[in-house]
């Protein structure tokens, strides 16, 4: 198994400047993480978002892993996916030790 920090995703109650709208998610996003030196995902979820409640009142840590599926077995509870949200890509968000982490496989 391999994972490698990603960003922290922080929900928010208001827009930021330069979010940009996931029409897929329905939600408000940075457009970058890298535009904050500690790689801070910003979140704004809408009504009728397809996550989970959880994640618009809780922050997560995402870690990119070479193979979800391990890490899906090991964790306490999946509160989201796996999900293809791209060709290659396939994301899940899990508890492990009451810590939101997303899983994020790109292949």
């Amino acid at each position: 198994m391999s994972a490698e920090y990603m960003h922290v995703g922080i929900p928010v109650l208001n827009k930021k400047p330069n979010m940009v709208y996931n029409e897929w998610g329905g939600f408000w996003v940075n457009e970058s993480v890298d535009e904050y030196d500690y790689k801070i995902e910003y979140l704004k979820f809408e009504e009728g978002t397809r996550f989970p409640e959880i994640l618009s009142k809780q922050p997560h840590v995402a870690y990119r892993v070479d193979d979800i599926e391990p890490y899906m077995m090991d964790a306490d509870r999946t509160i989201f996916g796996p999900e293809r949200v791209g060709d290659n890509v396939r994301l899940a968000f899990v508890i492990k030790d009451d810590a939101i982490i997303e899983l994020y496989e790109e292949k």
